[in-house]
């Protein structure tokens, strides 16, 4: 019998030990507020980060107004001014960008001058020699055109006053008008691939590297370097409020941003950069839209 309740007293001390095996799931229970506070402090996070990425870009107030435009990804800002026929110098202060290469895709430019400002426009009267600079200006040779220019006047006066329509078309010019540019040739070698609105927004003319390319009228560099995909060595003419030119490709680059060239000018050397070939290509822009420069140049 003795036996019998010290086997029996085993077993219900075993029994009452039991219970104590339930302590790890109360301890989990436990744990469950750090666990919580951890969970809702990644929610905060996740919440910050995501009002940080519908942030609104800026200009956003913009959008859709006249004279403004919206980035499109693999925009940069020389590409903006080609496209809307400014300066990429301009576009810049207008929008008082601390760092122009830093523009994010929805953020809405001015690409038009603000009121009561001009756009740093070169008007330019057209040259009325058919001559053709191929070397670019010296001192000696600003010196001599300086002296033309003031010989031409002399001239015209002791001629009869009967032609009045040339003051005229000058007027027109320095308004901007559409025809008054006065185009040459960039370039003498044939032309291997003409307009396309798609495919090819200007044209390409063929030659060997080192050939000249000339300016195709009078104007002002707004850009020369290679910053533009696909065009190489590029420069960028603004020769009024309408028009801008633009040289591809080119070998070396004979001009600087800011500098004013003469039509005939020589202003690079034909190149292959950016380009299978060595060639040409020339772009006329109206109001930043390319338009075919078969229109506007003369027949060879």
């Amino acid at each position: 019998m003795l036996c019998l309740g010290v086997f029996s007293a085993l077993v219900l001390g075993g029994c009452t030990a039991v219970p104590v095996n339930h302590a790890p799931v109360e301890d989990r229970g436990t744990s469950s507020p750090a666990v919580s506070a951890s969970a809702s402090s990644a929610a905060a996070t996740s919440a910050t980060s995501a009002a940080t990425a519908v942030k609104p870009p800026p200009g956003i107030e913009n959008a859709g107004k006249p004279g403004y435009y919206a980035v499109k990804p693999g925009d940069t800002l020389i590409r903006i001014g080609l496209e809307s026929g400014q300066s990429h110098k301009d576009i810049a202060r207008w929008n008082a960008l601390e760092n122009p290469n830093r523009i994010e895709v929805g953020q809405v430019l001015r690409v038009v001058p603000p009121s009561g400002e001009s756009a740093g426009a070169v008007v330019t009267k057209p040259v009325s020699s058919g001559s053709v600079v191929s070397t670019p200006i010296t001192p000696s040779a600003v010196s001599s055109t300086a002296s033309t220019s003031t010989t031409t006047p002399a001239k015209a006066a002791s001629a009869p006053a009967t032609p009045a329509a040339k003051p005229a078309a000058s007027a027109a010019a320095a308004a901007g008008g559409d025809d008054e540019v006065g185009w040459i040739w960039p370039g003498k070698g044939a032309v291997i691939a003409e307009f396309d609105d798609v495919k090819n927004k200007g044209v390409d003319i063929a030659g060997s590297a080192g050939d000249p390319v000339l300016a195709a009228a009078d104007g002002k560099v707004v850009y020369a370097g290679a910053g533009l995909r696909g065009y190489g060595n590029l420069i960028i003419l603004k020769h009024n409020n309408t028009y801008l030119s633009a040289y591809a490709h080119n070998q070396t680059l004979l001009v600087k941003e800011d500098q004013a060239v003469k039509k005939g000018q020589k202003i690079a050397e034909m190149g292959s950069t950016d380009s299978d070939r060595v060639k040409l290509h020339f772009e006329v822009r109206r109001q930043g839209k390319p338009v075919d420069p078969l229109k506007y140049l003369p027949a060879k």
